[in-house]
């Protein structure tokens, strides 16, 4: 959790200059964020708010876990019940070594979680424009973990494909997380090459969101 640590004290600085951050709410992934103005590096803020604290508002994947999620499946859009059956999750052993693969809904079920001990790869971005200001956005009210919680940019999953698997210089999570910043929020890949992320670290964490729904992520940062 050492790498985490050092990620939120890095926006805590910057939260401490009195920066001003986006809200953007995630989109389903038929749709894009629509505005092109996000382009890195010098994106403009059209819709402003004032610096959130970070201990109520913009929350870890550990914290999340106190908001409370619909438990059944009626919750769902179409797009994102389609998804959680189609797409498969690459899953790792706690050293981040591929052991096989799973759909999205199971990988989330805390059922299977805690019986199976299910882990799956996931990725987690923070995006800084040239102004050093963190873009944030508000998971949507239809997902079925963690609904309107404030996160960093984007956190999502690579899927098991042949693009997203590629171990050299984690080239597949990148791929993975130029493909989602996409769909989430609209930002091109020639705005987010993928030799320009930083590797931070990575963090191993459980936390259900609710009866039903959870993670259990080992997660690049």
């Amino acid at each position: 959790m050492a790498h985490s640590s050092i990620v939120v004290t890095l926006s805590q600085n910057l939260f401490k200059r009195n920066l001003t951050c986006v809200k953007i709410h995630a989109h389903s992934p038929s749709s894009s964020f629509g505005s092109r103005s996000l382009s890195l590096p010098s994106f403009s803020f059209s819709q402003r708010t004032t610096p959130l604290s970070l201990t109520a508002s913009f929350s870890s994947h550990t914290a999340m876990g106190e908001t409370s999620a619909p438990a059944a499946d009626a919750g769902m859009d179409a797009v994102q019940r389609r998804l959680m059956f189609e797409d498969e999750c690459i899953l790792v052993d706690e050293n981040d070594r591929v052991v096989g693969h799973d759909s999205k809904y199971n990988c989330h079920l805390m059922e299977k979680i805690e019986a199976e001990n299910l882990l799956h790869r996931a990725f987690s971005v923070f995006l800084f424009n040239s102004k050093y200001e963190l873009l944030l956005q508000q998971r949507s009210a239809t997902k079925v973990t963690f609904p309107l919680v404030w996160t960093n940019t984007c956190c999502s999953h690579p899927l098991y494909r042949e693009s997203e698997l590629i171990d050299e210089n984690a080239l597949g999570v990148r791929n993975a997380a130029q493909r989602k910043l996409l769909d989430e929020l609209g930002i091109v890949a020639e705005d987010v090459p993928v030799d320009q992320f930083t590797p931070l670290g990575r963090i191993l964490y459980k936390a259900p969101s609710d009866g039903k729904w959870g993670e259990h992520e080992r997660e690049p940062i």
